[in-house]
This record gives structure tokens, C-alpha cells and sequence, in this order.
């Protein structure tokens, strides 16, 4: 018995050795998933060992493996990577998906020329459409900040307002330095075109910069150059440095791509003024009736003196609140006013300038077709982005329109067109800066002049 139990496992190791030292040729081909066209230099290895190789101009690769159950891995840059056992027909075909997280390692350099990152001698970082489109603002802008090194984005919070972009630090004192926007090969317009007034903190109204207008749902990826030989690519106007974006194109077959988003916003209470409730218009006891906070007019004819607040003054250091005071007050001379010619016991207003604003919902829509043949590609795409303001009657409303197409003349010469439009409709936009008695900016009144009995 014991010797036929060594026998058995004799005879089984002998097989196990004899199955692992067996020798095979796989052989195949890699292509796209999303087009189906052969990928050369795909790295094709053993997994667990050193032995490899890549797959040529056709797509097409060899590879000697050996074991009972070999496993190959497919790596290949901007795609992502697949570890597939070899089946017993020693052919394994491969369609590859491409990577979005990958392509940083592809960068897309001036004129839409592609190169891997060790063939740049400059700095260059990429980010994908998909991060900057993930979080739906109607400026796609500010949704760089925080993903590139050396990038200061600074926005301004008035609906519809500019962004700063800066890269690498303020260059000249008087002088842009404003980042140039490049949009498939073509410098795109992003100057600040407010007054000057405005630009240097006085009253105006911000009206944004181009950019800002970029449909983010049609944006690919986006290549940040910071040096000064990637800024050399594009002359003076990239002595900034130049943030390179590059739209999607269509693909083989026909594809519809629907986004949509909705967000509602509130003014965060803890951060804005907070207004006492203890005493009323004016600057202390400097003013005509006995205790001197009040005016004294007779506005009734009756004869006698009335209590008047100080309505030309812009503080609220004046009389102590009383219930008891029937003082006239700005309500008292307005003929539509329900309280004209009648005072008002002198009390703090009900509601304070927070319950001036409102809570705005914005929304987001665009809609993607897009199609290829084997001659050529185009897309088409509709964004429609309706974004309220905080401020009754403020509002912007943004249509965009992005349409695309390339045509294979011939196998080394593609034909590319794009048309982008869009459509920007704003009301009630918010005053900046510091705009004294203009009005423009309501929040130069509510922080500074105010008057706490006004409601």
C-alpha cells in the first residue's frame, strides 16, 4: 500500500512539472473599445515575470508563456490596464478603455500636438473636462482652483463676476497678468472689460470675462503651461503663462450625452452684519428737541412740536429705542406710504437687511449629440444655465452652443472645424466696490449706512 501511494505521487508530480514547463505562443490583438482600431506599442507581459513585449503598427502581438494557467497583463498610456488567463486556443484578442485618470502622463501641447510628459521640457499639468464639470457652476474657472500647482484663482462673489487667474505670481504692477486662454489652437479673449473705475475698487458693475463663458461640458482636457518656453509657443501673449483646452470630439457611432443639475444657495447668516436693536438714526445728542436726538417740527399744523428722526443722517447712534416715542419717520412723508403723515412708535425695524435677500435656485441643462464614420466625426451640444442671485430681480441666463467636425482627406491629412456661440442675458447685476451714496452696491448701505428703524 505504501508503495503505491509513492507511486501516485510520483506520477502526479511528474505531471505538475511536466504542465508548467510546457511552453505556448499567444497571440492576438489590442485595439480601442471606443472605436475598435489597433493600438501599437501596447505593453504585453507575464504576469509575475519579466518576460514581455508590445504589439506592433497592426495592433497585433506574440508572446511565449508557460504554466498551467498563465495570466497577461495590457498596459498601454491614457488607457486603462487589463489582466485577461490565456484560453486554451492560445488567442487572446484585447479592447483596451480609455483612462481618463492616465491622461496626465499624455500632455497636449501648442497647435493640439500630443506628447508624453518626458517629452516636455517644460512644465505642463493636465486636468480632465470630467473633474471641472463634476461640480456644475456656471463658471468653470473656479473649478481649476485647487488642481493645479502654482494657479491663484480668485473670484469676485457679484453674480456673474470676473475670475482672476494667475499663474506662478503677479508679474507686472501695472500691467495684465492674466493667464492666456487658448481653445484648440486659437487664443481666446479673456480681458477684463469693466471700467476703470470699477477695476480699482470704485463703484461699477462686474461683468465677467469670456472665459467664463466655455462650455465646461464640451471641454476634453485642459494643459496648464507655466513656463517660459511653453509661454514662448504662443509670444507675448503667453508671458503669463498659458492655460491650453482642448474640446471633445465625436466618436465612432452615435452617442447623446444629457447632464442636468439643480442648486439652491442661502446667505450664510454667521458671516454677514450683525445690527443692534438699542438705538436709532442719527450721531448722538446734536439735534433740536429737548434731549436732542430728534428733530422738532410742527408736521401735523396743530401747533405743537412732533418728534422727526434725523432722516438725511446715515448711523444709528442716535435715540434709545422707545416704545413710547411717536416719532415721524421716512414711511411718514412717502404719499404711497400707508403710514403718510402719521408717526411711528420708535423701535427697531422687524427686519433687518438679511431678510432683504432671497434664496436663488439655479440650474444647469445641456444636451451632447455627437457621431463618427470612418471619414470623419462631429458633435453638436446646447447648454442652457439660468443662475438667480441672492438680490430680488437678479438673474443671468446663459445659452450656449458648441458644434464640431473633422473629415479624413487623407490618411495623413484631417480637416478640423468648430463653431462655439453663446448668448449671455444678465439683470439686476450687483454693484462692487466701494460706491459711497451711487446705490449700486447695496452692500456699501447695509454695512455701513444704515439706519437700524428702517425695515
Amino acid at each position: 500500500m505504501r508503495k503505491l501511494l509513492q507511486s501516485l505521487v510520483l506520477l502526479f508530480l511528474f505531471i505538475a512539472s511536466d504542465a508548467i514547463a510546457q511552453d505556448r505562443v499567444v497571440t492576438g490583438t489590442v485595439t480601442a473599445q471606443e472605436d475598435g482600431l489597433p493600438i501599437p506599442g501596447v505593453t504585453v507581459r507575464v504576469k509575475g515575470e519579466t518576460t514581455g513585449t508590445s504589439s506592433g503598427t497592426d495592433g497585433k502581438y506574440s508572446i511565449r508563456v508557460s504554466g498551467a494557467s498563465p495570466i497577461l497583463q495590457f498596459s498601454f498610456i491614457g488607457y486603462t490596464t487589463r489582466e485577461l488567463p490565456v484560453p486554451p486556443s492560445n488567442v487572446l484578442n484585447v479592447a483596451l478603455r480609455t483612462d481618463a485618470q492616465q491622461l496626465g502622463e499624455v500632455v497636449v501641447t501648442a497647435f493640439g500636438i500630443a506628447r508624453s510628459r518626458n517629452q516636455v521640457p517644460y512644465a505642463a499639468q493636465q486636468v480632465t473636462g470630467e473633474e471641472v464639470s463634476k461640480t456644475r457652476t456656471n463658471n468653470f474657472v473656479q473649478n481649476l482652483s485647487g488642481r493645479v500647482a502654482g494657479l491663484d484663482i480668485k473670484q469676485t462673489n457679484s453674480l456673474g463676476g470676473s475670475t482672476n487667474v494667475v499663474l506662478r505670481g503677479t508679474k507686472s504692477i501695472t500691467g495684465d497678468n492674466q493667464a492666456l486662454f487658448v481653445v484648440d489652437g486659437v487664443p481666446y479673449n479673456n480681458a477684463n472689460n469693466n471700467t476703470a473705475d470699477q477695476r480699482t475698487a470704485r463703484g461699477g458693475y462686474d461683468y465677467g470675462n469670456s472665459a467664463a463663458d466655455i462650455n465646461p461640458d464640451n471641454i476634453e482636457s485642459i494643459t496648464v503651461l507655466k513656463g517660459a518656453a511653453a509661454s514662448a509657443l504662443y509670444g507675448s501673449q503667453g508671458a503669463n503663462g498659458v492655460i491650453l483646452i482642448t474640446t471633445k470630439k465625436g466618436a465612432k457611432g452615435l452617442g447623446i450625452t444629457v447632464n442636468s443639475s439643480i442648486s439652491v444657495s442661502q446667505v450664510d447668516r454667521t458671516t454677514f452684519a450683525e445690527y443692534q436693536k438699542e438705538y436709532g438714526a442719527g450721531y448722538g445728542a446734536l439735534y433740536e428737541d429737548p434731549s436732542g436726538y430728534f428733530l422738532y417740527r410742527d408736521v401735523d399744523g396743530d401747533g405743537t412740536q412732533d418728534l422727526v428722526a434725523p432722516l438725511l443722517e446715515d448711523a444709528s447712534y442716535g435715540g434709545p429705542f422707545n416704545p413710547n416715542l411717536m416719532v415721524y419717520q421716512w414711511d411718514s412723508f412717502i404719499p404711497s406710504s400707508p403710514t403718510f403723515g402719521q408717526p411711528r412708535p420708535w423701535v427697531a425695524a422687524e427686519n433687518d437687511p438679511y431678510d432683504f435677500f432671497e434664496t436663488p435656485v439655479s440650474t444647469n441643462n445641456s444636451i451632447f449629440i455627437d457621431a463618427g464614420l470612418d471619414k470623419g466625426t462631429f458633435k453638436l451640444g446646447y447648454t442652457r444655465a439660468d443662475d438667480e442671485g441672492y438680490m430680488p430681480n437678479s438673474r443671468i441666463t446663459k445659452n450656449l452652443v458648441n458644434f464640431g467636425g473633422t473629415y479624413n482627406i487623407t490618411p495623413k491629412l484631417t480637416a478640423q472645424a468648430s463653431i462655439n456661440f453663446s448668448n449671455i442675458d444678465g439683470e439686476g447685476r450687483y454693484g462692487t466696490g466701494y460706491d459711497g451714496a451711487g446705490g449700486r452696491n447695496l452692500m456699501t448701505n447695509f454695512r455701513q449706512w444704515w439706519q437700524v428703524n428702517v425695515d
